[in-house]
C-alpha cells in the first residue's frame, strides 16, 4: 500500500502542475481580452516642414506599433517617434501598417507588399510576440524575420531599424514559472533579431533591455490589461527608439 502511494504522488503532483500551467496561461490571455482594448484608427500623416522634401517612415508590427492601450492615434510609439523626427526638420509621412495579433508570417501576407510599394525612407520593425505566444518555431520564425529583411533591403532604399521584442506583461498577469519561460523566449527570439541586423547590415534597437525591469511591474506604463502599453509607456518607447536612433 505504501508502495503504491510512493508510486502515485509524483503522477498526482505533476498532474497539479500541468493543471496549474495550463490555467496560468490561460489566465494571461483571459486578462487581455477583458481589457477590450481597441486600437487607434491608423492615418496616413503628413508632418510638413515645407522648406524640405519628404521622407516617408513605415513601423511594421502587430498590436504593440498599432497603439493597442492607447486611446488615440497621436499617443503610439510611431507617431510620436514620427513628431520627433518632424521637430528635428525632416517633412516625415508616417504609413503604420499593423495589426493587433499578427505574426512574422501576418506581416509577410497582409502588410509586406504594401510597405515596399509606399517607398519607404525609414522603416521599423516590431513584430514577434505573437510568435512566442502561438509557440511559431524559431527556425520559422528566423525563415519569416529573414524574408522580410531580404525583401525590405533589396526592393527598397529605406534605412532600415530592427526593434527587439521587449519584456512585456507584468507578474501580476504572467506568474511563474510562465514570467521564466517567456523572458527565456524572448531573449532567444531576439538573439535571432539581433543576428539577422548584423547578416542584413540594419540597425538593431534594443527596448527590451533598458525596459524590462520597469515592465515587470504593475503601473501607469501600462494599460488596463497589464499586458499592453499605456500611452505612458508608448511615450517611454518612443523616446528611447528615437535616442537609439540618433546615437
Amino acid at each position: 500500500m505504501l508502495k503504491n502511494k510512493i508510486i502515485y504522488c509524483p503522477i498526482i503532483l505533476l498532474a497539479i502542475f500541468v493543471v496549474y500551467l495550463y490555467t496560468a496561461n490561460a489566465y494571461i490571455y483571459y486578462r487581455i481580452g477583458q481589457g477590450h482594448l481597441s486600437e487607434p484608427i491608423h492615418k496616413e500623416l503628413p508632418m510638413n516642414n515645407n522648406n524640405i522634401g519628404e521622407t516617408i517612415y513605415v513601423s511594421l508590427g502587430d498590436s504593440l506599433t498599432a497603439g493597442a492601450g492607447a486611446t488615440s492615434y497621436e499617443e503610439t510609439y510611431p507617431y510620436l517617434l514620427a513628431t520627433k523626427m518632424s521637430d528635428a526638420g525632416d517633412n516625415i509621412v508616417l504609413k503604420n501598417f499593423s495589426t493587433s495579433g499578427y505574426k512574422t508570417q501576418d506581416l509577410i501576407d497582409v502588410w509586406l507588399d504594401k510597405a515596399i510599394a509606399a517607398k519607404p525612407d525609414v522603416v521599423t520593425v516590431l513584430i514577434g510576440v505573437n510568435d512566442i505566444h502561438n509557440h511559431v518555431g524559431k527556425n520559422q520564425f528566423k525563415k519569416n524575420y529573414q524574408y522580410i529583411l531580404d525583401r525590405l533591403t533589396k526592393e527598397t532604399n529605406a534605412t532600415v531599424y530592427l526593434i527587439n521584442i521587449p519584456y512585456i506583461g507584468s507578474k501580476s498577469i504572467i506568474v511563474p514559472p510562465l514570467d521564466y519561460y517567456f523572458e527565456t523566449e524572448t531573449n532567444e527570439y531576439n538573439k535571432i533579431i539581433k543576428a539577422l541586423a548584423i547578416q542584413y547590415d540594419v540597425k538593431y534597437i534594443d527596448l527590451k533591455t533598458p525596459t524590462k525591469e520597469l515592465f515587470k511591474t504593475d503601473g501607469s506604463h501600462y494599460s488596463v490589461d497589464s499586458f499592453h502599453p499605456s500611452a505612458y509607456g508608448y511615450k517611454l518607447w518612443a523616446n528611447l527608439i528615437y535616442d537609439s536612433i540618433n546615437k
